[in-house]
């Protein structure tokens, strides 16, 4: 058994739920409101600035430098293919202006990712951004083999379920289970840094349902 088999397995129930979630339910029915998937788009094209940023500061602390340029190449991919599918997405919606903060779920989930690969180990960080590519790429397999052609959010399944996210998503995979063979003793703490960004998936999914935003503070609350 491979590392990150034992990752997916640990995982499991996290990933079932994430597809029992009312957002890729509705989204596999081509239902899900429109109102729902502009918040999610906006809130994900918020969220990749910051893993592409989280992979270009982890390929800064690579001991191998092939393992280094593979980061980067990740994170250019990134930027061309899912950047290049939201910005369509806001084109068909008229959105001259997408959202400028971060929800409270993509906030944590993306500080998150930066504050582990600039002050956790290098395996901790490598598990840590391994999620995005690796639970995206089996939801959006299982949506394209389950939703219609005339889904109005083709594009977006189009992208996640495509051979060229499947490839890099592979090559996440690739790289963790090197990096858990050359430092054994981290494997705990890769572990557990893989089922927090799992968890933080699922929160991603659940904040764009719920519409998610920020509850105001007053002073005189108790």
């Amino acid at each position: 058994m491979k590392f990150t088999d034992k990752l997916w397995k640990n995982i499991t129930p996290i990933y079932e739920a994430i597809l029992a979630h009312p957002f890729n339910r509705e989204l596999i029915e081509g239902t899900l409101s429109t109102g729902r998937f502009l918040f999610y788009i906006q809130q994900d094209s918020l969220y990749l600035v910051d893993y592409c940023r989280a992979l270009t500061l982890l390929a800064g602390r690579c001991p191998d430098p092939h393992i280094m340029e593979d980061f980067i190449c990740l994170a250019q991919g990134v930027i061309a293919g899912e950047r290049g599918m939201q910005d369509e997405f806001f084109k068909i919606y008229g959105i001259q202006t997408p959202a400028q903060q971060q929800c409270p779920s993509c906030f944590m989930y993306t500080n998150y990712l930066i504050s582990t690969v600039t002050s956790r180990t290098y395996p901790q960080a490598v598990a840590a951004v391994l999620p995005c590519f690796w639970i995206y790429r089996e939801v959006g397999s299982h949506i394209f083999m389950n939703a219609g052609k005339g889904n109005p959010y083709r594009k977006w399944i189009d992208t996640y379920s495509s051979e060229e996210f499947s490839v890099s998503a592979d090559k996440a995979i690739e790289i963790t289970n090197a990096v858990a063979a050359a430092f054994p003793a981290r494997m705990g703490q890769m572990e557990e840094a893989f089922e927090t960004a799992a968890r933080l998936e699922w929160m991603f999914w659940d904040s764009a349902y719920r519409g998610e935003s920020w509850r105001p503070f007053f002073m005189n609350e108790q």
